[in-house]
């Protein structure tokens, strides 16, 4: 018998967006023992009568009676999930339909992972490949796969990632600080004990649009929750790559947190907050190009 894996879909008001596409892409999967959630976090447009007219026993829709916030909505999802492994696929992103297959072939019987994880491509908004980025290693270790992820080895997104449900819930879910980067802060946890499985091609999309809450939370914030990563990443790596880690994170970083500063549209709020990263992350930071969007 194949494990059930969950597919958990978050959603609010986005009826008129890429939801349906989003079931259909569930629904479509080759991996046949699948439960699709839909958490609606109290929409208020037609997303009752769209998840309604699916026909599908796999399909199950939980509906929040008031707006319990993202990350709210995220937990509640992996509370309510009977699968054996998760994926918690935003109501904008999209997966290839072999993307579940793909991921449980990794998977052998009594497997330490606690995550598996493919390559990953950016989409507009009406799903125009932008980038592309295979998922490709530089290594086995703990700190080569940080290292990977800092050297642009590897995309860290929620649509290329299966979660071993279990486990997941076991280092508490989907918590950061400001709860910006929930799921980054999830990984580290998760690699602090246990192993993780990869997919070298490419089998999810990461719709990349400029009006995610990105650049609308305050950059401090953003550094706030980066910084605890660092330390939090810091802490669990050894030897002789743990200095790289550390400043490669660092510059990595810091980057993210100056890109999200250069796109204030004040000239006085862009300065403060370049000032503020320096003070994170030192101000050679403030030197560094940016030359990866995904």
């Amino acid at each position: 018998m194949q494990p059930l894996v969950t597919i958990a879909i978050p959603t609010y008001n986005r009826a008129d967006g890429h939801l349906r596409d989003v079931i259909d892409a569930s629904l479509r999967q080759t991996w046949e023992n699948l439960e699709i959630v839909v958490g609606d976090n109290a929409s208020t447009d037609d997303t009752p009568a769209l998840v309604s007219g699916f026909d599908d026993p796999r399909l199950r829709y939980i509906r929040h009676e008031t707006n319990i916030g993202a990350n709210g909505n995220f937990n509640h999802l992996l509370k309510e999930a009977r699968g054996e492994w998760f994926l918690l696929f935003h109501d904008d992103d999209m997966i290839d339909d072999d993307f579940v297959e793909s991921c449980m072939r990794v998977v052998e019987p009594d497997t330490t992972h606690a995550f598996i994880r493919t390559g990953v491509r950016a989409i507009n908004a009406d799903g125009a490949v932008l980038k592309e980025r295979p998922n490709t290693l530089i290594g086995t270790s703990r700190e080569d796969f940080y290292l990977s992820w800092f050297r642009s080895r590897t995309g860290l997104y929620l649509c290329n990632t299966l979660y071993h449900t279990a486990r997941l819930r076991e280092v508490g879910g989907f918590r950061s600080v400001h709860n910006l980067l929930e799921d980054n802060f999830a990984i580290a946890k998760l690699l602090e004990r246990w192993t993780h499985g990869n997919v070298t091609e490419i089998k999810a999309s990461y719709r990349y649009t400029y009006d995610q809450r990105t650049y609308r939370v305050p950059v401090v914030s953003w550094c706030e929750d980066f910084r605890e990563l660092l330390r939090r990443i810091e802490d669990q790596c050894t030897g002789e790559k743990r200095d790289d880690v550390s400043n490669e994170g660092r510059r990595f970083f810091g980057r993210l947190c100056v890109r999200r500063a250069n796109a204030l549209a004040s000239t006085a709020r862009r300065v403060v907050a370049r000032l503020q990263v320096a003070r994170f992350f030192g101000p050679g930071t403030l030197r560094q190009p940016w030359t990866n969007k995904i």
